[in-house]
C-alpha cells in the first residue's frame, strides 16, 4: 500500500484504539509528522492534509477518496487487521498507548508510528 495511505490507516486505528485526541501522527520511517483533522467517531470523517483527501466510513470499512477504493478494518482490543482494495494486500498491527506498529503484506515490512 502507498505509504501516505499507510499513515492515514495508522492514524485512524491509533485514535480509535487509544482513544487519544490528536491532529497528527509521527512517521518513524520518514522522521516526520503528518497532519489530519476530523471526526473519528462513527461516521468516521478524516481529512488527510498530506494527501489532500478525505477518508470516511465506519470501524469496519473506510472509503479512501484519493484512490476511490475501500479499506476493510477489523479492530479487536489493541489489535487491528484489514485489506486495502487498491493494493489488493492485507495489513495488520497493534496499538500500544501512543505507539502504532503496522505490518503491510505489500512488501512484507513493519512500519512504526506515534500518535
Amino acid at each position: 500500500m502507498e505509504h501516505s495511505k499507510r499513515k492515514a490507516i495508522a492514524y485512524i486505528v491509533g485514535r480509535i484504539i487509544s482513544g487519544k485526541e490528536s491532529g497528527a501522527i509521527y512517521d518513524y520511517k520518514n522522521s516526520s509528522y503528518s497532519n489530519f483533522s476530523g471526526n473519528i467517531k462513527e461516521p468516521i470523517n478524516i481529512y488527510d492534509y498530506s494527501r489532500a483527501s478525505y477518508l470516511t466510513g465506519n470501524k469496519s470499512s473506510i472509503f479512501d477518496y484519493k484512490s476511490g477504493k475501500y479499506i476493510s478494518l477489523n479492530i479487536k482490543n489493541t489489535n487491528f487487521s484489514g485489506y486495502d482494495y487498491e493494493s489488493e494486500k492485507y495489513f495488520s498491527g497493534t496499538v500500544n498507548s501512543n505507539s502504532i506498529s503496522l505490518y503491510d503484506y505489500d512488501g512484507n515490512t513493519y512500519y512504526n508510528f506515534s500518535i
